[in-house]
């Protein structure tokens, strides 16, 4: 009996083994077929991807099926998004509405001063946002910020993406935070304020002081994506601009309907009212950014002389040259629902659960682990939440909700080829697999540790 037992654990643990070291060798070989063989993202990710499930141990089938299935649910949700986002752009770029508001940004800030200016404009739109909605709507912003200002490209990205990748992770009523506060039953009040004395150091840190170091690792010429005339008052056809008031307020439509739905989530989350299924409705991702497209072409449109064709014309070019990024960002949750289906995430988290190290660091560590493994945000959040429910039963208010913020700032480490994130990021700047990492990724690796250096410098005063 006690043979057979043996036996069993030796195997489980050889199990656990193959599946890290399928991991680690399959992301080796994704990065290697993009430097090295300089094959297209898609093709490497969707090698690697099948090449795991199978050296996992998961079979041939059951590997394409479930690369099949994360290109599926990533084309459902972020695709679409990234479709409507990809025509608000250009729709905004077009009408020379996203011209009026750089210069309005750029005359109002001082050189120095931008890269901070943007790093709030990415704190604010990124609030209720998830990451993608963010950077489709701010990324003509970015560009045309950057070219306008002359400024190096990724000295202005880098504080906008730190604003808004800080949200995702720290701030409810961003719904990551929101799946840990629910989970780990926190105070909601209590985090929100939390959530936001540790974000703004960490924005701080992350987003301008950050980028000013990253500009010097990675200098790229200005994408010419959202291109427009150069004249004050007028865009390149000659055609009036919309006004700045018209523009913010298209802008932040969609802004202010997923917060909208966010609150009614929290304020009346058992009520059935109307009033709580229309904003459950309006503040859908997908329905509020195509609302946003469909109030755009009357606001910016028609807003900036564009007559119908123009409009249409508008749309129709936005689409193909998003193409490739769509394929890149399926194949990106391909990989992840393949590592997910392996069993990755269980492993770490069963080796790991029964640590002996402080609560809070063991919060962040489950998270950044499984975050590495399976490239999501969100399935780190979870299941870093499961896995860390008991002990948060045991801990006062205050310590459940920085419980909450730990696992947010773990859920941000270090993205990198299996997240949609990395190369919705690198397609929109132009950067290359390597300057993505030396910019994105360390980014993303400075939110994480200054997010949990804000939780346990708050843990030892409260």
């Amino acid at each position: 009996m006690l043979t057979t037992l043996a036996q069993a654990a030796d195997d489980a643990t050889a199990s656990d083994l193959q599946l890290i070291a399928a991991a680690v060798v399959g992301v080796a070989v994704i990065i290697a077929l993009i430097t090295w063989l300089k094959l297209h993202p898609f093709i490497s990710l969707t090698v690697g991807a099948v090449g795991v499930g199978i050296a996992a141990g998961l079979g041939a089938a059951d590997s394409v099926a479930a690369f099949v299935k994360g290109f599926g649910e990533t084309m459902g949700s972020v695709g679409i998004l990234i479709g409507f986002g990809a025509m608000f752009g250009k729709l905004l770029a077009d009408s020379g509405g996203a011209d009026r508001v750089v210069d309005t940004l750029v005359g109002r800030s001082s050189p120095r001063m931008l890269p901070w200016t943007m790093a709030l404009v990415g704190a604010v739109i990124g609030l209720p946002m998830f990451f993608e909605i963010g950077l489709v709507l701010m990324m003509p912003v970015i560009i045309l910020v950057a070219r306008r200002s002359g400024q190096s490209l990724i000295r202005i990205a880098i504080p906008t993406l730190a604003g808004l990748s800080a949200m995702h992770g720290l701030v409810p009523p961003h719904p990551g935070p929101l799946v840990a506060v629910s989970a780990l039953n926190a105070n909601l009040g209590l985090t929100l304020g939390l959530g936001v004395l540790v974000a703004i150091p960490t924005v701080v840190v992350a987003g301008p002081l950050f980028g000013r170091l990253a500009a010097k690792w990675v200098d790229v010429p200005v994408p010419a994506l959202f291109e427009t005339g150069d004249d004050e008052n007028d865009n390149e056809n000659g055609r009036r601009r919309p006004t700045f008031a018209a523009t913010l307020v298209a802008i932040l439509l969609p802004v202010v309907l997923m917060l909208g739905k966010a609150l009614a989530d929290v304020v009346a989350a058992e009520s059935d009212s109307p009033l709580k299924g229309l904003l459950d409705f309006l503040g859908t991702p997908i329905v509020a950014l195509g609302l946003a497209v469909l109030v755009g072409i009357g606001l910016l449109g028609k807003g900036g002389g564009m007559d119908r064709a123009a409009i249409a014309t508008s749309l129709e070019s936005s689409l193909p040259p998003i193409a490739g990024i769509l394929l890149i960002v399926g194949a990106g949750g391909g990989f992840k629902q393949v590592l997910i289906d392996t069993g990755i995430a269980d492993v770490i988290a069963d080796a790991i659960s029964s640590s002996s190290l402080p609560v809070l660091f063991l919060a962040w560590l489950v998270a950044v682990l499984i975050r590495v493994a399976t490239g999501s945000a969100t399935v780190a959040t979870v299941t870093a939440s499961g896995i860390l429910a008991p002990v948060a039963a045991e801990l006062p208010s205050t310590h459940v909700s920085l419980m909450v913020l730990a696992i947010g700032a773990g859920s941000l480490f270090l993205s990198h080829v299996n997240d949609a994130g990395f190369w919705l990021v690198k397609e929109y700047l132009g950067t290359s697999v390597v300057q993505n990492l030396k910019t994105w990724s360390v980014m993303e690796c400075v939110i994480s540790v200054a997010g949990l250096t804000g939780v346990l410098a708050l843990s030892v005063v409260i």
